[in-house]
């Protein structure tokens, strides 16, 4: 089990590495950080806007990064908010403008080349059992860590 547990993490780790690795170098070539790439592809699929709680929990990043990426693409143009009446950024939808829509266009293209690469050489079924392991395994560590949490004892 423990030879499991390393493959696990060297794997995941590499992985993440290599993403992370991407990220700053594709955005680099369009003048944007690796931390704004989460944020302008949900945004970019979901146009009619997303909260800043919203995307907290779909990057599974805290209040804190994720204001300072939506201030970030702000200053650059990239978003907007939907007005909400009572001056709150944070829970008011953030939404794409024209030039965050085609940078959303094609930090998604650069995405889906990046899916497409690092599947290469799975199959589709091959690829739905990983993700299907993936997040079993993702769901129990998890579940670990809020008992952990709650003080529960192994």
């Amino acid at each position: 089990m423990v030879d499991g547990f390393e493959r696990l993490t060297t794997g995941v780790t590499s992985i993440y590495k290599s993403i992370q690795k991407i990220k700053r170098l594709r955005m680099d070539s369009i003048g944007l950080k690796g931390t704004h790439v989460m944020c302008i592809y949900y945004l970019y699929t979901n146009p009619e806007g997303l909260t800043g709680a919203d995307l907290c929990s779909k990057c599974r990043e805290d209040k804190a990064g994720i204001s300072r990426i939506l201030s970030d693409l702000e200053s650059a143009c990239l978003i907007c908010y939907k007005n909400t009446g009572d001056g709150r950024k944070y829970r008011a939808k953030a939404v794409l403008t024209e030039q965050g829509k085609t940078c959303g266009a094609k930090v998604t293209r650069l995405i889906e080349h990046a899916a497409v690469a690092g599947g290469t050489g799975l199959t589709d079924q091959e690829r739905e059992i990983f993700y299907k392991v993936l997040f079993t395994i993702s769901d129990n560590l998890e579940t670990l860590c809020s008992s952990i949490e709650e003080g529960k004892s192994l």
